[in-house]
C-alpha cells in the first residue's frame, strides 16, 4: 500500500509542522508518529524538503477549500472570510497560518520552494477576496483585495499572539469601512 505509506506521511507531517515548525520536527520523529520506515519515506519523497513542499502544496489546497466551504455558508459576501478565519483560530489547534509560519522558519531562504509556495498560497488567497470583491459589484476589487490581505495575516497573527479571535472582528469592521 504505498499510497497509504503516503497519505499518513503527509498527514503526520502536516500535523508535526504545524503544531511544532518545520525545523522542530526531525525525520525520526516523523517516521514514528506516521508508522512508516525509513525507507517509504525515500521512495515517496526525495528527503525532507520535498515532503515540506508536498504538505504545503496540500494544505494550500485543503485550506483554500475549507474557506470557500465557510465564505459560501456564510452567504459568500467578502467581509465572511474574516467570520471564516475567526472560526477556523477558535480551534483549540490553531497555531496561525501554515504559510506564515513557514516563511518566517526559512527567512533566511527567500527563494527558497518554502518561500515559493507560500507566496503563491498568498496570491491565490487574495485571487479568490478579489472574486468575491468583483462578484459584489466593489470597484478597485485587485487593491481592496490586497487590502483585505493585510487586514488577514494581521488578524492571525494578532489573535495567535492574543489567544482570542477578537482580532478578525476588528478587522472586519476595518475592512466594512474600506468597501463603504
Amino acid at each position: 500500500m504505498p499510497t497509504r505509506a503516503r497519505d499518513r506521511l503527509l498527514e503526520a507531517a502536516d500535523e508535526l509542522f504545524y503544531e511544532e515548525g518545520i525545523n522542530g520536527v526531525g525525520l525520526e520523529r516523523l517516521l514514528s508518529h506516521s508508522g512508516v520506515g525509513r525507507a517509504s519515506l525515500y521512495r515517496h519523497f526525495d528527503g525532507k524538503d520535498d515532503l515540506v513542499s508536498a504538505v504545503l502544496q496540500r494544505r494550500d489546497e485543503h485550506w483554500r477549500q475549507w474557506l470557500r466551504e465557510r465564505v459560501e455558508a456564510r452567504g459568500g459576501a467578502p467581509l465572511a472570510v474574516f467570520d471564516a478565519l475567526a472560526e477556523g483560530a477558535r480551534d483549540s489547534a490553531f497555531r496561525g497560518c501554515a504559510f506564515i509560519n513557514a516563511m518566517a522558519e526559512r527567512a533566511k531562504e527567500p527563494g527558497s520552494t518554502v518561500h515559493r509556495l507560500a507566496v503563491e498560497h498568498k496570491r491565490k488567497v487574495a485571487d479568490y477576496v478579489r472574486g468575491l470583491l468583483e462578484d459584489a459589484g466593489h470597484a478597485g476589487a485587485p487593491e481592496l483585495a490586497e487590502q483585505f490581505m493585510l487586514l488577514m495575516d494581521g488578524a492571525v497573527v494578532t489573535a495567535m499572539s492574543e489567544h482570542s479571535v477578537e482580532p478578525f472582528r476588528r478587522a472586519r469592521q476595518m475592512a466594512e469601512r474600506l468597501l463603504f
